[in-house]
């Protein structure tokens, strides 16, 4: 049998490749993309059933080396079903099985999954649209507090609660960060507890937020659980939407932040689930707002559950490189709730920046002490702050080589 032209993606295929056995990698030679390429940069590989090159977006890795005819016929008619077709990649000692069409079904990779002697589907076309590091908006940069994420370390501080009988803690601690170097002010509005008596934020607190960003000049960051949560903060002028842990993955809530922010300056930081979600669901909860028409989303590891021993979360801030292997979007780590104590929010903050992230959010007061909610145990102080700043710059020069 002739070979045939095929094209793959060499960073998601290579797995597969590598399961071929012996075939060699020059015999095998993978492209980048899916884009039009002169027939010598083709790769030749012997396949079955096709007289011209194709496309594939996803790779069947079987428990056996090769399938039987009745095997075969079983995944081909699951495939035809849903529109898709079927390659045969032929190595020294194994065979993969190509999909031909778009992958991006669940139930049919579910029912292909599901047969006794399939291992996997291993994806080659990202089912990200937008947040794909290939996509349409990859050259796309996201801008907050003057500078564009990703051309130096961006920081946003302040504290976790803003107390509204208390509106001067507030606003001594805006000016304070903005002295120590942050682009930024966060400060939560309404809080999400665990406690339904517990303090639920209020939304005069919301006018003490607008007030520091006025004496101060930083954008402000909030979380939003809600709709109304939602129009108020965008009609207050709120910079950046923030999506907490606790709804990273309420869908609903998503959509309406994407129709609430399409077509306006604002930004969306999107945190990391608390339950240890994946990467492609973690970028996938960002594509439900980019979809509806802003491309300004901010990827933030918060640390997840289980819990890590003598933490607050599991610190996850190792997930900001395969992040950066797939999407385009600023990934900006949170390490106060990651790790829950302020003595070890600059360690963790340093971690985070080694790991190539582009900016932190961190959790501070003037006087930690007299802040509510997470304040008194994980807010770090201006100080302490200014020396991570510092400190996080000078590791990025480092690593980044600026």
């Amino acid at each position: 049998m002739p070979a045939r032209a095929v094209r793959v993606n060499r960073a998601d295929a290579g797995e597969a490749v590598a399961r071929l056995g012996k075939t060699s990698i020059r015999r095998l030679r993978i492209r980048r993309d899916f884009s039009a390429a002169p027939e010598e940069k083709l790769c030749r590989t012997p396949v079955r059933g096709y007289r011209r090159a194709q496309f594939f977006s996803a790779m069947i890795i079987p428990n056996v080396n090769v399938l039987s005819d009745g095997q075969l016929k079983e995944v081909t008619d699951i495939l035809t079903a849903y529109g898709c077709k079927v390659m045969v990649i032929t190595g020294a000692e194994r065979c993969v099985y190509a999909i031909v069409g778009d992958e991006r079904n669940d139930d049919m990779v579910t029912k292909i999954e599901g047969l006794p002697y399939i291992n996997r589907v291993d994806r080659i076309q990202s089912p990200h649209k937008l947040m794909d590091i290939r996509s349409s908006l990859a050259t796309h940069r996201v801008k907050m507090g003057g500078i564009v994420l990703g051309s130096e370390p961006f920081f946003c501080a302040g504290p976790c609660t803003i107390d509204p009988k208390n509106p001067n803690l507030t606003i001594e601690t805006a000016h304070a960060v903005k002295e120590a170097g942050a682009h930024a002010l966060r400060g939560g509005v309404w809080k999400p507890r665990t406690n339904p008596y517990s303090y639920q934020g209020d939304a005069k607190a919301l006018l003490v937020l607008m007030e520091a960003s006025r004496q101060t000049g930083l954008p402000v960051d909030t979380e939003v659980m809600d709709e109304e949560h939602l129009r108020l903060a965008i009609e207050a002028g709120v910079h950046c939407i923030q999506v907490g842990a606790r709804n990273a993955l309420n869908y609903s809530l998503l959509r309406q932040i994407g129709e609430a922010i399409a077509g306006r300056d604002v930004c969306v930081l999107l945190k990391r689930g608390m339950h240890l979600g994946s990467v492609q669901e973690f970028i996938s909860a960002a594509e439900y707002i980019v979809q509806l028409g802003n491309p300004n989303v901010i990827l933030c590891p918060r640390g997840t559950q289980p819990t890590l021993d003598g933490y607050r979360n599991h610190p996850d801030e190792s997930i900001v490189p395969l992040l950066k292997e797939r999407t385009w979007a600023p990934v900006v780590v949170d390490p106060s709730h990651s790790v829950g104590k302020a003595a070890y929010v600059p360690a963790a903050s340093l971690a985070a920046i080694a790991y190539g992230a582009d900016g932190l959010c961190i959790e501070c007061n003037v006087h930690p002490g007299k802040g509510i909610g997470d304040d008194p145990k994980q807010a770090v102080t201006p100080e302490v702050l200014r020396r991570i700043i510092s400190q996080t710059r000078e590791l990025w020069r480092i690593a980044r080589g600026a």
